[in-house]
């Protein structure tokens, strides 16, 4: 089995709340992203990468990984006749 990191969407909402982001362009100007890779992980539609990780922990410190993101089992890896 393989792990994969997920966002943990409504402690990651509350944080950009809390540090007075007024919009998606601000928040992912602060993070380094387009605005449509940051809208695409909150929506789950994309995994968060390295880019994605580090802007978050920079734009929302003191915040730290875990406040923000969790380790979860890869769905991919648990597919039929594969072998882990």
């Amino acid at each position: 089995m393989s792990y994969t990191v997920r966002l943990r969407v409504e402690a990651f909402g509350k944080a950009v709340l809390l540090a007075g982001f007024a919009s998606d362009y601000a928040l992912a100007a602060a993070m380094g992203l387009n605005r449509s890779t940051v809208k695409r992980v909150r929506d789950g539609e994309l995994r968060p990468g390295p880019a994605f990780i580090g802007g978050a922990l920079k734009a929302l410190a003191p915040l730290e990984f875990g406040d923000l993101f969790e380790i979860v089992a890869d769905p991919a890896s648990r597919r039929p006749g594969r072998i882990a």
